[in-house]
């Protein structure tokens, strides 16, 4: 059963969550739209798209994302008051152990932890396909990738020195196909190469042909040649944030695909995967410092706390970062990666704890 002080903390965490959730959206928002607004109309973006298609899956995305920190300010906000205000020292003194005055703080943030880990596995990434895909349209440059390098299964290794979206045309285009001996079978080269969208059907170009046989080479060559790969062009040339708008499933199955071609950004992939999990625990962990740092009266009040929080919000984020470019560019496991932050902070926030309760 929850006591009158319980559903009072519960209440009290849970209203000025959602109250600083929606100021943060709503000022996001506004900056976004003065950012991007232009080119969106100048595209032919209308309203209903802008609105539906891209602002209400930017808040659904953004919400998620930072509402571990939106709930550490909240914390620390409304328990400042509440310190500033004498209510906890009467909450002490009435024989509550602090572990007891904890443990509305810990119920109302699983209240928020596990909509937010179904969210980040599904629902964001729903919402992730249908923003990108307006931004693909209304709002990004054209995409070009360079020095493509990737090996298939079956021993099929893919080239091409550059691809440009605007046209969908893949420059000096080589595939080889290579027995399991490590012996060549094939190559075929093109001066260009272009994916028909939406299948995995080519169309090459001044294309040269080799079929390595035990008797002779077969060669063939000519200024067209239609052709049916096992890879399309979207596999192959994609944006670094293509993971967010895959769900669970489907980011598992795609880094197995990434990990099978041999590609460079299986770590970049894997930390969006892992951090789906790890960052909505990061909220027990917040609230728990925040709930140390702002428990007692200070000299400087509310100002002082939230000066204090923001401190150890900016060194949690930098964490991330530096933990990420790690796993990233020196080979670090990106599963362990994106959860040391929060045994750092966890460590830092089992001995706060222990402190406020001494």
């Amino acid at each position: 059963m929850f006591s009158i002080i319980d559903r009072y903390i519960i209440r009290k965490f849970l209203t000025t969550f959602l109250f600083m959730l929606g100021v943060i959206m709503i000022l996001s928002v506004v900056f976004d739209v003065a950012d991007k607004i232009n080119e969106f109309v100048r595209l032919g973006a209308t309203a209903h798209q802008i609105i539906f298609d891209h602002y209400v899956n930017f808040v659904i995305l953004y919400a998620n994302m930072f509402s571990p920190l939106i709930i550490f300010i909240s914390v620390i906000w409304f328990t400042s008051k509440m310190a500033q205000n004498t209510e906890i020292i009467p909450i002490w003194n009435s024989g509550r152990s602090f572990g007891r005055f904890v443990r509305p703080y810990m119920i109302a943030a699983t209240v928020l932890v596990i909509p937010a880990l179904l969210f980040n596995h599904f629902l964001v990434p729903n919402a992730n396909k249908v923003r990108l895909a307006f931004e693909e349209k209304y709002y990004w440059n054209n995409m070009y990738v360079e020095d493509y390098h990737a090996e298939f299964p079956g021993n099929q290794v893919v080239y091409f020195s550059s691809y440009s979206s605007d046209t969908r045309d893949a420059s000096d285009f080589i595939v080889e196909d290579w027995d399991e001996e490590g012996n060549l079978e094939s190559i075929l080269k093109a001066k260009s190469a272009r994916n028909k969208e939406g299948t995995k059907e080519w169309v090459l170009s001044n294309y040269y042909e080799r079929v390595i046989e035990k008797d002779k080479d077969v060669i063939s060559q000519g200024l067209k040649k239609d052709t049916t790969f096992q890879f399309s062009v979207d596999e192959m040339a994609t944006r670094d944030n293509v993971a967010e708008s895959m769900n669970y499933f489907e980011i598992k199955e795609f880094i197995a695909r990434e990990k099978a071609k041999g590609s460079p950004r299986i770590p970049r992939y894997e930390i969006v995967q892992y951090e789906r999990t790890a960052l909505p625990f990061s909220t027990f962990i917040l609230t728990i410092i925040g709930l140390a740092v702002a428990s007692r009266k200070k000299r400087g009040g509310i100002g002082m706390n939230i000066a204090i929080g923001i401190f150890f919000a900016f060194g949690f984020i930098f964490a991330m970062q530096v933990t990420s470019v790690s796993a990233m560019n020196l080979g670090f496991p990106a599963y362990i990666a994106v959860w040391i932050p929060n045994l750092i902070f966890g460590t830092i926030a089992y001995f706060m704890y222990r402190r406020v309760q001494r």
